[in-house]
Order: C-alpha cells, then structure tokens, then sequence
C-alpha cells in the first residue's frame, strides 16, 4: 500500500471514528440527563421511576447492511438521514403510569428534540409486543462544532422488557416462517405480562394511598433532607424565616 494510500485510509478511520463518536456522545449525554432525573425523583418522592438503562451503539456493519437493504447511498450525510437507530437507549420502567411519567419528562428537556414517537403500548405490534419509542435529537458540542444527533429510545415496563428479550432469543436468527399455533402462543404470553403490569399498578395505586394516608397522621421529620446518602439538617431559623414568607 502506498503512503498516499496509507493516508487516505487514516484520513478515513479517523472521520469514521468521528462521526461514531458523535453518537456515543449522544448517548452519554442521555444517560446523565436520566440518572439526573432518577436522583431527583427519588430525592423528592422517595421513588424512582426508572429501574435501568440499557444503551447501545450499531457496528459499522450493521450501519451499511441497513443501508444496502434501504437501497440508499454511502455517505454520512445519508446515514444520518436513513439508519435512524444508530444510537439506542431503553429505559426500563417499574409501572405502566411511569413510562408517560418519563417519557414526559424527556420531551420537557429544552434542549431535546423529540422528532417522532411510536406508541407500541396502545397500539401493539401484532405479535403483541409493547413498549414506547421516541426518536429524540441531541445535540453533541464537538471540538469544531455542534452536531445534531438522532437518539431511539424504548421506554418500556420491566414485564414488556422480559417478553421482548426471550421473544428475540427464541426468534433470533430464525429465518422460516412461525407456526400460527406458536405466534398465538407468543401474543397470549404477551396478554398476560400486559395483565401482570394492570395488576401491580392497581397494587401500588392501593399501597400509595393507605401510605399517604398514614403519612399524614404521623409526625413525620421534615427538618432535615438526604442528598447523595448525606443527611443536611435544615436551620431552625432558615425554616423560620421560609414560614413567615408564606
């Protein structure tokens, strides 16, 4: 190889690390802005409505296999505008009500761009899979400059989340048509994590009010607050002076 070619393969690698880069970035910065939000809620309510996040990024391969079969051409500019699940995050929720919960709190992110979403909970796949896509846009400030990158983010319940992993494993790789007895099977089996997600959001619904309720007859210590597992207490006359405010 000669060196005018060794050149160009470096010039190469390097913006193709760029531009990969560029999404990994992306994904960072929605990592920070849900473990904000998670310590936040769980500071203010006791609760948190995140279990866990899950973040990948596509291998070049997989980039250019989505975008042969989408008959596009090969530039960044195209990649950018045909492969939109690049950069992927799912979020995994504890209840139903917490997936619009955080979905929320995403699209009120000023600078966040939400440019699609998909609502796969009211209106399921036909094989009966169920969760909460959003394509979001980042902005990811590099050294030279600001690049606006696509973000697919699933937001789904920890019974959806279970359902949708072993349906890929028992289906992965899998190229013959299924059996209709096995996908009827595979939708019931969806039915019932559906069923289990109403059942314990009812449950938690109940517990949540029978704990306000005591919450309210007790003399519960609001004169001191936890951030970061360190206890502050607040000044008598810092409380003080808030009450005469009000």
């Amino acid at each position: 190889m000669s060196e005018r070619q060794l050149e160009q393969l470096k010039i190469m690698r390097n913006e193709i690390t760029r531009f990969l880069l560029s999404y990994k970035f992306a994904l960072d910065e929605m990592e920070t802005k849900i473990d904000i939000l998670k310590e936040e809620f769980e500071s203010l309510h006791d609760y948190s409505p995140i279990e866990h996040t899950k973040t990948r990024l596509k291998s070049p391969e997989s980039i250019m296999s989505k975008l042969y079969r989408k008959g596009a051409n090969f530039s960044f500019e195209s990649i950018r505008e045909t492969v939109k699940d690049i950069a992927g995050m799912r979020i995994t929720c504890s209840f139903l009500s917490d997936i619009y919960r955080v979905s929320e709190m995403l699209q009120q992110q000023s600078d966040l761009k939400v440019l699609e979403i998909k609502d796969y909970i009211k209106n399921p796949k036909p094989n009966g899979y169920k969760s909460l896509h959003l394509l979001i846009e980042v902005p990811v400030f590099m050294s030279d400059r600001v690049e606006n990158v696509c973000v697919e983010v699933q937001i789904r319940t920890i019974a959806m989340d279970f359902w949708a992993s072993l349906e890929h494993k028992i289906f992965y790789k899998y190229n013959q048509s299924v059996p209709e007895r096995l996908l009827q099977e595979l939708k019931d089996a969806a039915d019932t994590a559906d069923e289990l997600d109403h059942q314990m959001e009812r449950l938690m619904n109940e517990v949540q009010t029978i704990k306000h309720l005591h919450d309210e007859n007790s003399a519960e210590d609001l004169t001191s607050i936890m951030i970061n597992n360190q206890k502050f207490n607040l000044p008598r006359a810092l409380i003080d002076v808030l009450g005469k405010q009000e």
